[in-house]
């Protein structure tokens, strides 16, 4: 599916990794994936003498890599499919990011907790600079297809992205449904109209330029959900709506921004990471873009 062949899981040794673990295992399977490098990074912290004599397997990535390697068999990894386990000292966001590049990573599986520990920091930094997709798997993630998809759009390449990416997921067209948020302009009172009138001519706008959306990229017609914007931001307006719909799984198409002031993914979905720890949601990106900068940047 979408060439997802190389995969990195990021590890951080609490029991998050379980789920992680399980849930990688079930996509092989699933996704044909042909490689999964794992991967613990822990910081480059000075202990106390007394702490490493007391704990000395703490620091031992030996121990760690046994440790996780026994644990990825136990959760029944196919046979035949390549996996790696490394764990290392120094920054996880630089490490994961440089592994991502030299293995040529076509995907990045990352953990969102919800209330086990862990604030969820290095899934946002990693989204934010990552060269590829990137998949957050929740705690309450099934190990069954989702039922029920929310592909947010703004009729860009990205929005067909994450729709054609759908549909090869799912078994059943019904399960898609498209979201897109309008607006209406602040000087739409020098028109002479109403704010409804106004908000009706913008609506029509935005289901015209859907359909000539799905006729441009070859795209069947699914359900779309268009949602006036009001004082929320638009991916909390998501969020709502994703919530009162009964969504199980997000797939937001997002363009690199590549400025040297911020490596970012677009705001959106950039917001919606940060709101979201209870949706798993796949931030859908073209791989290498943006990958000049990153090179850049790690030469500094």
């Amino acid at each position: 599916m979408r060439n997802f062949k190389k995969v990195l899981v990021g590890l951080d040794l609490t029991p998050m990794d379980s789920v992680l673990i399980q849930h990688t295992v079930n996509l092989v399977r699933f996704l044909g994936i042909e490689t999964v490098y794992f991967v613990h990074v822990s910081q480059d912290l000075t202990l106390p003498e007394e702490i490493i004599q007391t704990y000395p397997h703490l620091l031992d990535f030996a121990h760690i890599e046994q440790g996780v390697s026994e644990a990825i068999l136990q959760a029944g990894f196919p046979e035949g499919v390549a996996f790696e386990v490394e764990a290392r000292k120094g920054s996880p966001t630089e490490a994961i990011i440089r592994h991502s590049k030299t293995k040529e990573v076509d995907l990045v599986i990352m953990g969102r907790k919800k209330e086990k520990k862990g604030s969820g920091s290095l899934s946002k930094a990693i989204a934010q600079k990552s060269p590829c997709s990137v998949l957050f798997v929740t705690e309450n993630m099934s190990l069954e297809l989702p039922n029920n998809y929310m592909i947010p759009i703004d009729f860009s390449t990205y929005s067909a992205m994450s729709i054609e990416l759908a549909q090869e997921i799912s078994d059943d067209p019904n399960r898609i449904r498209c979201y897109h948020i309008y607006e209406v302009p602040a000087g739409y009172t020098k028109t002479g109209k109403t704010f409804e009138e106004f908000s009706e001519i913008m609506l029509n706008n935005a289901k015209k330029d859907y359909q000539n959306f799905l006729a441009k990229h070859g795209l069947p017609e699914f359900d779309c959900t268009f949602i006036r914007k009001n004082d929320r931001n638009r991916a909390k307006i998501l969020m709502k709506a994703a919530k009162e719909a009964g969504v199980d799984f997000i797939i937001i198409g997002s363009r690199g921004r590549t400025d040297s002031a911020s490596l970012l993914i677009g705001s959106v979905a950039e917001k919606l990471i940060h709101l979201n720890n209870k949706i798993p949601m796949l931030v859908l990106k073209k791989k290498g873009e943006n990958m000049h900068f990153l090179e850049a940047l790690f030469r500094i």
